[in-house]
């Protein structure tokens, strides 16, 4: 048998064995076995000498006709092995689309968003609309405009987290309370001499030490009404329909004189407890009664700073906070709770 017998012997037996060839393993072993280095076709270009000199061009032109037609016929039989799998594992792992899903969970809002909106709601009833201001503030509007300037003693009632600001710069701060607002919602207003009546609610921020009471960021209600012959009595009979309103019918509030430096006179609000109704419990520390505000009437350098004239328009503030309202109204111990995501906290309410 001649040289040229054995390759077209090699090439038929190695078309055999491709077309037996059932999966990617037996594939790359095909390969191995007659196309790579040492494989039975690449070894026929090694007996190229045995033979007469007239006869090596045709053979050495064969031996890369049959590689070429063994890579095309490789490349396609590893296609349909390919497609062959696929099929298999999509029979394999076929899905009955007709059995009913896994069901998916629910969400709800959190306890701090659903007493939100319960104080907007009320706050709407009596004609307040809302008003937002930004989280980030500048010294002035937090401090000075409210106659808190440098040098108040009252900027020590505020741990402030301050904003890193280039020199020469009007320095910013995270706010620590509220009643920024109150100058930017005046300002807006003033320009055409207009009453206003708004809640600014947001997130306050203060460098203080965390406990069950208190958290170093906290949601407040900051509530503002101007107009011509507003009085102290407005205020207590707008915090006593809250009262109501939020924690149910037949609260009784209580008024106490207090001081802040942006009202005059200023007072804090307490209603007796939803708990144990003024009988005394642990929540309201026995005393029967539980704080809900620190209010008073604006006091006239901030009614100026926000464009009122003091001798013609007059007007009360006061600032609640969100968590521990709803801490009262719904017996939670602990503020942090609010904010560490156990979800078995949270669905509860």
């Amino acid at each position: 048998m001649s040289l040229f017998d054995d390759l077209e012997g090699v090439y038929a037996e190695a078309a055999r064995a491709l077309e037996a060839t059932a999966d990617a393993a037996g594939l790359e072993a095909w390969y191995a076995a007659y196309l790579s280095r040492k494989g039975a076709v690449t070894l026929q270009t090694r007996v190229v000498g045995q033979l007469p000199k007239e006869e090596r061009p045709a053979f050495g032109q064969r031996v890369n006709e049959i590689k070429a037609a063994l890579e095309s016929a490789y490349a396609a039989r590893a296609g349909q092995i390919k497609q062959a799998e696929l099929t298999r594992a999509l029979e394999s792992g076929a899905v009955d689309v007709t059995l009913p899903g896994r069901p998916v969970t629910e969400g709800h809002l959190h306890l701090t968003t659903q007493s939100l909106r319960q104080i907007y709601a009320i706050f709407a009833r009596m004609g307040f609309e809302v008003y937002e201001a930004p989280d980030v503030e500048l010294e002035a509007y937090n401090f000075d405009l409210l106659n808190i300037p440098a040098y108040h003693p009252a900027r020590d009632m505020w741990d402030t987290f301050w904003v890193q600001t280039p020199p020469h710069e009007a320095r910013l701060l995270l706010r620590t309370h509220t009643s920024p607002g109150q100058i930017r919602a005046m300002r807006e207003r003033s320009a055409n001499q207009e009453p206003l009546r708004v809640i600014l609610p947001g997130k306050c921020y203060r460098y203080e030490q965390i406990t069950a009471r208190s958290e170093h960021q906290f949601y407040q209600v900051e509530g503002l009404a101007v107009g011509r012959g507003i009085t102290l009595t407005d205020l207590i009979g707008t915090l006593h329909q809250f009262a109501n309103l939020f924690y149910g019918a037949g609260r009784k509030i209580r008024v106490r004189g207090s001081y802040f430096p942006f009202t005059e006179p200023s007072i804090e609000v307490d209603t007796n407890c939803i708990l144990c109704g003024g009988k005394g419990c642990g929540v309201c520390k026995y005393t029967g009664w539980l704080e809900i505000a620190g209010a008073g009437m604006v006091h006239p350098v901030v009614l100026e700073n926000g464009g009122y004239d003091p001798a013609e328009w007059s007007g009360f503030a006061f600032g609640m906070g969100v968590e521990r309202p709803s801490m009262m109204k719904y017996d939670v111990s602990d503020i942090r709770l609010y904010y560490g995501n156990d979800l078995r906290f949270l669905r509860q309410f």
